[in-house]
Protein backbone atom coordinates (compact mmCIF):
# COMPACT_ATOMS: atom_id res chain seq x y z
CA UNK A 1 0.00 0.00 0.00
CA UNK A 2 1.38 3.29 -1.22
CA UNK A 3 0.87 5.35 2.14
CA UNK A 4 0.70 9.39 2.43
CA UNK A 5 3.53 11.18 3.44
CA UNK A 6 5.07 14.85 4.40
CA UNK A 7 8.74 15.77 4.56
CA UNK A 8 10.85 18.12 6.37
CA UNK A 9 14.73 18.48 6.93
CA UNK A 10 17.48 17.03 6.23
CA UNK A 11 20.13 14.27 7.06
CA UNK A 12 19.64 10.83 8.68
CA UNK A 13 16.33 9.55 8.02
CA UNK A 14 14.03 9.59 10.65
CA UNK A 15 10.36 7.58 10.08
CA UNK A 16 7.23 8.58 12.87
CA UNK A 17 4.40 6.46 13.11
CA UNK A 18 1.68 8.43 14.58
CA UNK A 19 -1.29 6.46 16.96
CA UNK A 20 -4.50 4.90 16.69
CA UNK A 21 -6.96 7.74 15.71
CA UNK A 22 -3.86 9.50 14.89
CA UNK A 23 -2.28 11.05 11.54
CA UNK A 24 1.20 12.70 10.29
CA UNK A 25 -0.91 16.43 11.08
CA UNK A 26 -0.29 15.38 15.11
CA UNK A 27 3.62 15.53 14.58
CA UNK A 28 4.05 18.43 12.44
CA UNK A 29 5.47 20.08 15.46
CA UNK A 30 7.65 17.76 16.33
CA UNK A 31 8.94 17.35 13.07
CA UNK A 32 9.66 20.64 12.87
CA UNK A 33 11.70 20.94 15.76
CA UNK A 34 14.06 17.74 14.06
CA UNK A 35 13.94 19.29 10.85
CA UNK A 36 17.30 20.43 11.80
CA UNK A 37 19.27 17.38 12.15
CA UNK A 38 17.05 14.41 10.23
CA UNK A 39 15.48 13.98 7.66
CA UNK A 40 11.95 13.12 8.26
CA UNK A 41 9.42 11.58 7.47
CA UNK A 42 5.97 11.83 8.60
CA UNK A 43 3.85 8.90 7.29
CA UNK A 44 -0.05 7.87 7.82
CA UNK A 45 -0.39 4.28 8.43
CA UNK A 46 -3.43 2.66 6.69
CA UNK A 47 -7.04 3.88 7.39
CA UNK A 48 -5.87 7.05 9.09
CA UNK A 49 -5.13 11.02 7.46
CA UNK A 50 -4.66 10.47 3.91
CA UNK A 51 -3.64 7.05 3.25
CA UNK A 52 -5.98 4.29 1.68
CA UNK A 53 -8.74 2.57 3.36
CA UNK A 54 -8.26 -1.08 3.42
CA UNK A 55 -10.12 -3.80 5.63
CA UNK A 56 -7.09 -5.44 6.98
CA UNK A 57 -5.43 -3.32 9.67
CA UNK A 58 -2.93 -5.76 11.42
CA UNK A 59 0.57 -5.51 12.34
CA UNK A 60 1.07 -8.05 9.64
CA UNK A 61 0.28 -5.29 7.13
CA UNK A 62 1.29 -2.57 9.04
CA UNK A 63 4.58 -3.96 8.68
CA UNK A 64 4.05 -4.40 5.32
CA UNK A 65 3.37 -0.77 4.36
CA UNK A 66 5.85 0.58 6.41
CA UNK A 67 8.61 -1.84 4.80
CA UNK A 68 7.09 -0.77 1.24
CA UNK A 69 7.40 3.05 2.04
CA UNK A 70 10.69 2.37 3.00
CA UNK A 71 12.06 0.69 -0.44
CA UNK A 72 10.01 3.36 -2.21
CA UNK A 73 11.81 6.81 -0.41
CA UNK A 74 15.06 4.08 -1.16
CA UNK A 75 15.79 4.25 2.66
CA UNK A 76 18.86 1.78 3.76
CA UNK A 77 18.56 2.20 7.16
CA UNK A 78 16.21 4.38 9.35
CA UNK A 79 15.55 5.80 12.62
CA UNK A 80 11.53 4.76 13.50
CA UNK A 81 9.78 6.55 15.80
CA UNK A 82 6.27 5.56 17.07
CA UNK A 83 3.59 6.32 19.16
CA UNK A 84 1.27 3.95 20.80
CA UNK A 85 -0.27 1.85 17.81
CA UNK A 86 2.76 3.21 15.62
CA UNK A 87 4.88 2.20 18.58
CA UNK A 88 4.18 -1.49 17.81
CA UNK A 89 4.27 -1.05 14.22
CA UNK A 90 7.81 0.18 14.48
CA UNK A 91 8.83 -2.48 17.12
CA UNK A 92 7.67 -5.27 14.87
CA UNK A 93 9.01 -3.66 12.27
CA UNK A 94 12.42 -3.59 14.23
CA UNK A 95 11.71 -7.35 15.02
CA UNK A 96 10.99 -8.68 11.76
CA UNK A 97 13.95 -6.11 10.02
CA UNK A 98 16.76 -5.19 12.26
CA UNK A 99 19.06 -4.62 9.44
CA UNK A 100 16.80 -1.92 8.24
CA UNK A 101 16.66 0.05 11.07
CA UNK A 102 19.91 2.43 12.44
CA UNK A 103 17.61 3.26 16.37
CA UNK A 104 13.81 2.98 17.37
CA UNK A 105 12.27 4.75 19.92
CA UNK A 106 8.77 3.40 21.16
CA UNK A 107 6.58 6.10 22.94
CA UNK A 108 3.99 5.28 25.54
CA UNK A 109 3.27 1.63 24.61
CA UNK A 110 4.86 -2.08 25.51
CA UNK A 111 5.39 -5.01 23.46
CA UNK A 112 2.70 -7.07 25.54
CA UNK A 113 -1.20 -7.58 24.01
CA UNK A 114 -3.53 -5.39 25.94
CA UNK A 115 -5.84 -7.26 27.37
CA UNK A 116 -9.49 -6.05 28.93
CA UNK A 117 -8.88 -4.25 32.16
CA UNK A 118 -11.47 -2.87 33.58
CA UNK A 119 -10.90 0.60 34.89
CA UNK A 120 -7.84 0.75 32.96
CA UNK A 121 -7.14 3.53 30.74
CA UNK A 122 -5.91 0.93 28.23
CA UNK A 123 -8.80 -1.45 28.14
CA UNK A 124 -10.33 -3.53 24.86
CA UNK A 125 -13.74 -2.01 26.57
CA UNK A 126 -12.40 1.44 26.69
CA UNK A 127 -11.26 1.70 23.01
CA UNK A 128 -14.63 -0.13 21.83
CA UNK A 129 -16.98 2.35 23.86
CA UNK A 130 -14.97 5.28 22.32
CA UNK A 131 -15.71 4.02 18.80
CA UNK A 132 -19.21 2.62 19.50
CA UNK A 133 -20.14 6.42 20.40
CA UNK A 134 -18.27 8.07 17.16
CA UNK A 135 -19.95 5.34 15.34
CA UNK A 136 -23.14 5.83 16.55
CA UNK A 137 -23.12 9.32 15.36
CA UNK A 138 -25.32 10.59 12.26
CA UNK A 139 -22.27 13.03 11.55
CA UNK A 140 -24.48 14.37 8.36
CA UNK A 141 -26.97 15.93 10.68
CA UNK A 142 -24.27 18.19 12.68
CA UNK A 143 -23.62 22.14 11.83
CA UNK A 144 -20.56 22.62 13.97
CA UNK A 145 -17.52 20.60 15.52
CA UNK A 146 -18.97 21.83 18.92
CA UNK A 147 -22.36 20.62 18.47
CA UNK A 148 -20.50 16.60 17.90
CA UNK A 149 -17.91 17.74 21.12
CA UNK A 150 -21.44 18.02 22.87
CA UNK A 151 -23.06 14.87 21.89
CA UNK A 152 -19.33 12.95 22.73
CA UNK A 153 -18.86 14.47 26.50
CA UNK A 154 -21.36 11.85 28.27
CA UNK A 155 -19.32 8.63 26.95
CA UNK A 156 -15.79 10.35 26.59
CA UNK A 157 -16.11 12.80 29.27
CA UNK A 158 -11.83 13.65 29.09
CA UNK A 159 -12.14 17.29 26.67
CA UNK A 160 -8.40 16.46 25.76
CA UNK A 161 -9.50 13.22 24.25
CA UNK A 162 -12.50 14.50 22.44
CA UNK A 163 -10.66 17.39 20.90
CA UNK A 164 -7.75 14.82 19.57
CA UNK A 165 -10.47 12.39 17.95
CA UNK A 166 -11.99 15.72 16.50
CA UNK A 167 -8.98 16.23 14.29
CA UNK A 168 -10.47 13.52 12.34
CA UNK A 169 -13.36 14.90 11.49
CA UNK A 170 -13.54 16.54 7.62
CA UNK A 171 -16.83 18.62 6.09
CA UNK A 172 -18.79 16.49 3.78
CA UNK A 173 -19.71 18.14 0.52
CA UNK A 174 -20.71 21.35 2.37
CA UNK A 175 -23.72 19.22 4.71
CA UNK A 176 -22.25 18.00 8.53
CA UNK A 177 -19.05 16.06 8.63
CA UNK A 178 -17.95 12.55 8.28
CA UNK A 179 -14.51 10.61 9.68
CA UNK A 180 -11.50 11.13 7.78
CA UNK A 181 -10.30 7.39 9.66
CA UNK A 182 -11.69 4.45 8.38
CA UNK A 183 -13.88 3.84 12.06
CA UNK A 184 -15.86 0.43 11.16
CA UNK A 185 -12.77 -1.47 10.08
CA UNK A 186 -10.86 -0.07 12.95
CA UNK A 187 -13.23 -0.89 15.43
CA UNK A 188 -13.37 -4.60 13.78
CA UNK A 189 -10.09 -4.85 13.75
CA UNK A 190 -9.40 -3.57 17.35
CA UNK A 191 -8.35 -6.59 18.91
CA UNK A 192 -5.57 -6.90 16.28
CA UNK A 193 -4.36 -3.73 16.67
CA UNK A 194 -3.97 -4.52 20.84
CA UNK A 195 -1.81 -7.51 20.33
CA UNK A 196 1.51 -7.28 20.89
CA UNK A 197 4.91 -9.80 20.14
CA UNK A 198 3.73 -12.38 22.43
CA UNK A 199 0.95 -13.29 19.93
CA UNK A 200 2.97 -13.78 17.15
CA UNK A 201 4.75 -17.19 17.33
CA UNK A 202 7.64 -16.65 15.66
CA UNK A 203 8.25 -13.29 17.19
CA UNK A 204 7.16 -14.00 21.13
CA UNK A 205 10.26 -15.19 22.08
CA UNK A 206 13.13 -12.92 19.82
CA UNK A 207 15.72 -10.59 20.76
CA UNK A 208 16.69 -7.02 19.19
CA UNK A 209 20.59 -5.99 20.67
CA UNK A 210 21.90 -4.83 17.71
CA UNK A 211 20.31 -1.92 17.27
CA UNK A 212 19.94 1.31 20.29
CA UNK A 213 16.13 1.07 22.05
CA UNK A 214 14.77 3.95 23.69
CA UNK A 215 11.06 3.72 25.36
CA UNK A 216 9.81 6.72 27.14
CA UNK A 217 6.56 6.85 29.02
CA UNK A 218 3.91 9.12 30.51
CA UNK A 219 4.22 9.42 34.07
CA UNK A 220 0.01 9.53 34.02
CA UNK A 221 -0.42 6.60 32.03
CA UNK A 222 -1.06 3.29 32.26
CA UNK A 223 0.26 1.91 28.99
CA UNK A 224 3.73 1.26 30.63
CA UNK A 225 3.43 -0.44 33.56
CA UNK A 226 6.87 -1.56 36.25
CA UNK A 227 5.64 -5.07 34.98
CA UNK A 228 5.87 -3.66 31.23
CA UNK A 229 9.42 -3.17 32.13
CA UNK A 230 10.25 -6.85 32.44
CA UNK A 231 8.66 -7.24 29.27
CA UNK A 232 10.38 -4.65 27.46
CA UNK A 233 13.87 -6.08 28.92
CA UNK A 234 12.75 -9.50 27.44
CA UNK A 235 12.68 -8.04 23.94
CA UNK A 236 14.94 -5.28 24.23
CA UNK A 237 17.64 -6.64 26.73
CA UNK A 238 19.73 -3.00 25.94
CA UNK A 239 16.62 -0.77 26.13
CA UNK A 240 16.62 2.56 27.74
CA UNK A 241 13.52 3.65 29.68
CA UNK A 242 12.73 6.97 30.56
CA UNK A 243 9.61 8.28 32.41
CA UNK A 244 8.36 12.18 31.32
CA UNK A 245 6.81 13.83 34.32
CA UNK A 246 3.79 15.05 34.88
CA UNK A 247 2.46 13.59 31.44
CA UNK A 248 -0.35 11.06 30.08
CA UNK A 249 -0.31 9.09 27.24
CA UNK A 250 0.12 11.49 24.39
CA UNK A 251 3.42 13.09 26.07
CA UNK A 252 4.84 14.66 23.09
CA UNK A 253 1.84 16.79 22.92
CA UNK A 254 1.73 17.64 26.79
CA UNK A 255 6.00 18.10 27.10
CA UNK A 256 7.24 19.06 23.75
CA UNK A 257 10.51 20.13 24.86
CA UNK A 258 11.24 17.52 27.29
CA UNK A 259 10.00 14.69 24.69
CA UNK A 260 12.47 16.07 21.74
CA UNK A 261 15.78 16.84 24.11
CA UNK A 262 15.40 13.33 25.20
CA UNK A 263 15.38 12.22 21.43
CA UNK A 264 18.20 14.02 20.69
CA UNK A 265 20.38 13.06 23.50
CA UNK A 266 19.37 9.34 23.10
CA UNK A 267 20.58 9.78 19.21
CA UNK A 268 23.44 11.94 20.21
Amino acid sequence: MKLAHRELGEGPSLIILHGLYGSSDNWLSIARKLENHYHVFLVDQRNHGQSPHHPVHDFTALCDDLDEFIQDQRIDKAILLGHSMGGKTAMFYAVCHPEKVNALIVVDISPRTYQVREGSGTSFQMHKKMMEAMLNLDLKTFSSREEVMKALKPTIPSKRTRQFLLKNLARYNNNGFKWKINLPVLYKQLPNILKGLDSYSVLKDRQITSIPVLFIRGENSEYITEEDILIIQKHFPYAEVVTSPGTGHWLHAEQPDFFVTKILDFLG
